[in-house]
């Protein structure tokens, strides 16, 4: 267990925020509720952008950039959008500042008042549907499949690092097609590549489904989502795809001349997932010993750490460490070799134990009398002597398994803490003991979501897709029920 670290049994949120920081991943920044995302941190959200992005180019998206200021009347085009963002939303009134009169400082030139107030970036359909207006007028043009890196602004009050802050990095997908049927498959066609990269990269299954009409995003006719489970038993949305309808086209008068020769309104989907995944990576496999980074999403998948104390042996120990790194390099394995002499190697296991490094290479002279290295792994902390030969292949085999033991844990504990309610009773004992995800009848009314929200704190995570809808009671009120809903509290 790491020195001074706050265990998850005693506190887990103070676990979670000491790790974010300890592990230097982010700290808070002058501005509150904002976050700097430090370099190791940023080099993770850097190898989920990557993966990411050739997902999303294989599917036909290109990349896009709009600006971070949208007017205010652009918000007032779609009702539930505008309802639904109205209260997070930072604004932009002047343009100018100058020194204040009695030499105190900078105030607000008063005179450089905006015409139209300007709305910092919340979320982007209205500014890219008032440009979509322009951009199609044809069947030919369509679709539209785009894609936008940026930073969005929503005035959080009680904000975390990473999982809720009031700027955030994240992806938005914004897609035009001329029939309902060509936007519903792409909607569940972006839920499937977030649910793909959850579980093949971030080693976090998930389970998918729709979301309930109160949960759905502002300005959606569907939501589907993904739902990750914690190690506190905590659900956690890690993407969503919205099936927005043709609403959009209809508030930007967003049209097309179909192949009859016939106006048409545009049918739209968009899409997201936030730098809340690291949020949600963090907190799915690490442990009171620090962070666990599955190989594929590490900066450093191994750390190469010599061993000697007289000079003589450093230069027989580094010329074999330089061959075990190219070595591994030609695998496309991502190596750090840390030949500092500035800290004892005791330090420097420690140090990248903490950081999460998937794969950590030990050798000194005893072990190049012997062809060995000691191969230690960060998912069970387990240590093993290799022989050196064909070692890139070995090492390269073992973050394979690395990955899968990741996620057979990570699904071991989703299944152990997720239960069946068909009580009230049961329902509320299961989550004051166990936690975890509840499999419930609901009855398919928001009063009722509503009550049970209130009462225990825990929502409706999402409607599964299939394999659930075997009819029964609801669990709260009694009355007739379709099938199962996943409950969970969340973050």
């Amino acid at each position: 267990m790491a020195k001074n670290f706050t265990t998850r049994k005693d506190d887990y949120a103070k676990w979670y925020n000491e790790l974010v920081i300890k592990a230097d991943l982010a700290e808070n920044s002058p501005v509150r509720g904002c976050m700097i995302i430090k370099p190791y941190g940023y080099a993770i959200w850097e190898n989920m952008q990557y993966a990411l992005d050739k997902k999303f180019k294989k599917t036909g998206h290109r990349n896009v950039y709009f600006p971070i200021f949208i007017p205010k009347s652009f918000f007032s085009k779609e009702a539930s959008h505008v309802e639904g963002f109205a209260k997070e939303c930072a604004v932009v009134t002047h343009y100018r500042l100058k020194n204040d009169e009695n030499g105190e400082g900078i105030v607000v030139d008063e005179s450089a008042k905006l015409e139209e107030e300007l709305v910092v970036r919340p979320t982007s359909e209205t500014i890219i549907w008032d440009t979509y207006r322009n951009w199609i007028q044809s069947y030919r043009d369509l679709p539209l499949l785009l894609n936008q890196w940026a930073n969005v602004v929503r005035w959080e009050m009680r904000t975390r690092l990473f999982l809720r802050t009031a700027e955030f990095l994240w992806q938005e997908g914004h897609t035009a097609h001329a029939t309902k049927e060509e936007a519903l498959e792409e909607t569940a066609k972006m839920l499937d590549v977030y649910a793909d990269f959850a579980e093949h990269y971030m080693a976090m299954p998930v389970w998918k489904g729709r979301k309930s009409e109160s949960e759905r995003f502002a300005g959606a006719v569907d939501t589907y989502c993904i739902e990750a489970m914690m190690q506190d038993g905590k659900s956690l949305q890690a993407g969503t795809s919205h099936f927005l309808g043709q609403n959009f086209a209809k508030a930007f008068d967003v049209k097309f001349l179909d192949k009859q020769n016939q106006q048409q309104y545009v049918w739209a989907s968009s899409w997201g997932v936030s730098t809340r995944l690291m949020g949600a990576l963090i907190m799915a496999h690490s442990d009171d010993n620090g962070l666990v980074l599955p190989p594929k999403l590490a900066p450093d998948q191994v750390v190469i750490v010599p061993i000697y104390r007289k000079e003589e042996d450093f230069e027989k120990v580094n010329q074999k460490a330089l061959e075990i790194k190219e070595e591994l390099e030609e695998k496309d394995i991502r190596v750090q070799y840390d030949n500092r002499d500035t800290h004892k190697p005791g330090w420097k296991f420690s140090e990248y134990e903490f950081k999460g490094v998937p794969v950590r290479i030990a050798i000194g002279p005893k072990d190049l009398e012997k062809g060995t290295v000691e191969v230690a792994r960060r998912d069970t902390l387990e240590k093993s002597f290799y022989q050196a030969t064909d070692i890139g292949a070995k090492i390269s085999h073992l973050l394979d398994n690395i990955q899968q033991n990741l996620y057979n844990k990570a699904m071991d504990f989703r299944e152990e803490r997720t239960s069946t309610a068909d009580s009230w009773e049961e329902f509320k004992d299961i989550l004051k003991n166990r936690g975890g995800f509840i499999l419930a009848h609901w009855d398919g009314t928001p009063e009722t979501e509503e009550k049970i929200k209130q009462a225990t704190k825990a929502s409706i995570r999402l409607i599964p897709f299939e394999g659930y809808d075997e009819p029964g009671k609801c669990v709260y009120t009694g009355n007739p029920s379709k099938g199962r809903v996943v409950f969970a509290k969340a973050y």
